[in-house]
């Protein structure tokens, strides 16, 4: 079980009077200091994938970072399966695929030589490698540009890629930020029918995205994110409880709610 509780993570401000006046009036703000988190708690079971919500600037991707151990939180923990990742990076990044909002690719390497690199990164063997890199060709349907450079790929490309080269590990949690953002159809059905592969394979998977059709396909739980609190926690049926009709209106109920959940 992956279970966050109570993440915070501020930063300075360097110039305030820079800041716009949709900035300035964020409550978030204050003195020298933006708390782009404040106090986000949830929690997800193997085989689970959660949907993770909240308008721009919510504090979403913070959050995501923060799991992932790219930041240093203030304060808060995460565990998975007992261990504090927060305490032991080394640990975190072997448990978990992360995904950020930019792939960051090596454009000079083609596609394969990309995932190949991640797979030393985690000490992979290079038959392991090998056989993980075909198995997810097969999965991403990538056969046919892996052996390009990367610097030429499509955004569908790209995000294949990034998506491969996050989960060529097998971890025990996968983290994606907007995994479909940008991508056409196909591409975009693809990467929704690669999470559900993981959660049939027991995976936990931890994904935002600001398409409330793939939160009512994919999801079974759902964490709702405004000015840096969770506003809601909990299971799809709980969510389209809030509100008698669609899921974007139960999305407007969370957020207007001024307690957590």
């Amino acid at each position: 079980m992956i279970e966050i509780k109570q993440l915070a993570k501020k930063f300075a401000v360097e110039n305030p009077k820079k800041l716009s006046e949709q900035e300035k009036k964020d409550p978030r703000l204050k003195g020298r200091f933006f708390h782009s988190v404040q106090d986000v708690s949830f929690t997800c079971q193997k085989g689970q994938v959660l949907g993770l919500l909240g308008p721009n600037g919510a504090g979403k991707t913070t959050t995501l970072r923060m799991l992932s151990t790219a930041l240093k939180p203030d304060g808060g923990s995460v565990e998975i399966d007992g261990d504090n990742v927060l305490t032991n990076p080394v640990i975190a990044r072997k448990k978990i695929g992360f995904l950020s909002g930019s792939t960051g690719l090596y454009g000079r390497l083609t596609g394969r030589e990309n995932i190949h690199y991640f797979g030393q990164l985690h000490g992979m063997s290079e038959e392991s490698i090998a056989s993980r890199i075909k198995e997810l060709a097969d999965l991403l349907d990538m056969h046919n540009f892996l052996d390009r450079r990367s610097e030429n790929f499509s955004t569908g490309m790209k995000q294949k890629t990034a998506i491969a080269r996050a989960v060529v590990h097998s971890p025990e949690l996968v983290i994606l930020d907007e995994p479909t953002t940008g991508l056409d159809i196909m591409a975009t059905q693809t990467v929704l029918e690669f999470i559900r592969g993981l959660k049939e394979q027991g995976t936990p998977v931890i994904f935002s995205t600001h398409h409330l059709d793939e939160v009512e396909e994919l999801c079974d739980k759902v964490t709702v994110i405004d000015q840096g609190c969770t506003m809601f926690d909990g299971d799809i049926a709980s969510f389209k409880a809030l509100a008698e009709g669609s899921l974007h209106q139960s999305f407007m109920a969370a957020i207007q709610s001024t307690t957590s959940e």
